[in-house]
């Protein structure tokens, strides 16, 4: 039986793609508020410009395609019982060839209601106001907004309790909902962290080891050590 290995994904094995980490450090995205674009009372404020920024960032989807990290995380299928749980709403972990994403903020490529969270559609054109679901309400991004609830995390909870292995990749440990997801491992559960920055030391968690390394890189090193 194939060992378990959860893999936490983060904006970090996007960058290597061209796609814009979520947020820049002047606290802007695309050169927008995440306040205006990010949030249900930005939404509320303006529709119109809200369905455009997501309408943009869909269309990035058609022209960036899987780096090296994605397609090492596919290569460990052939070993591990993998399941990602990221953080990103891009489609390249499936475009690589993934076989079990969770998607914790949602996705691009998906619409749901605005009057009932479950009412999901898949969405690969733009989006605009007069769009309505069956319920006759404007659909919206299926993106998780700052301050709303983060439906699938309970399934990544699951996912993660019944983890041999875990591996973080491009998200800090130390920033929800990383920290909060290494707390449900079990106990001696090897953890290993890329990421080219470290904010932490292996004397912070048992049994880690970082490799300080771009994703695709860092991916790689990691084949070497977990397929001797």
């Amino acid at each position: 039986m194939m060992k378990k290995l959860v893999v936490l994904t983060g904006a970090g094995i996007s960058a290597e793609s061209g796609i814009n980490t979520f947020r820049d450090s002047d606290g802007l995205w695309e050169g927008h508020d995440v306040m205006e674009v990010a949030t249900p009372q930005g939404f509320e404020a303006n529709p119109a410009l809200v369905l455009e920024f997501y309408n943009q960032r869909r269309k990035e989807l058609s022209t960036v395609k899987p780096n090296k990290a994605h397609l090492n995380l596919v290569e460990l299928e052939n070993h591990f019982d993998v399941e990602i749980i990221t953080q990103n709403v891009d489609n390249l972990h499936e475009k690589a060839g993934s076989e079990n994403v969770t998607h914790l903020h949602g996705e691009l490529l998906k619409v749901r209601s605005s009057v009932d969270e479950s009412l999901i559609l898949d969405w690969n054109k733009d989006l605009v106001l007069g769009d309505l679901c069956t319920k006759n309400s404007q659909l919206r991004p299926h993106i998780v907004w700052f301050g709303e609830m983060v439906p699938m995390l309970d399934k990544a909870i699951e996912i993660t309790k019944e983890a041999d292995i875990l591996m973080i990749i491009g998200t800090s440990m130390q920033v929800y909902p990383a920290a909060s997801l290494v707390d449900y491992i079990k106990p001696k559960t090897p953890i290993y962290f890329i990421d080219p920055k470290p904010q932490i030391s292996e004397n912070d968690f048992n049994d880690l080891t970082i490799i300080k390394n771009v994703a695709s890189l860092g991916t790689h090193k990691l084949i070497e050590l977990l397929i001797k």
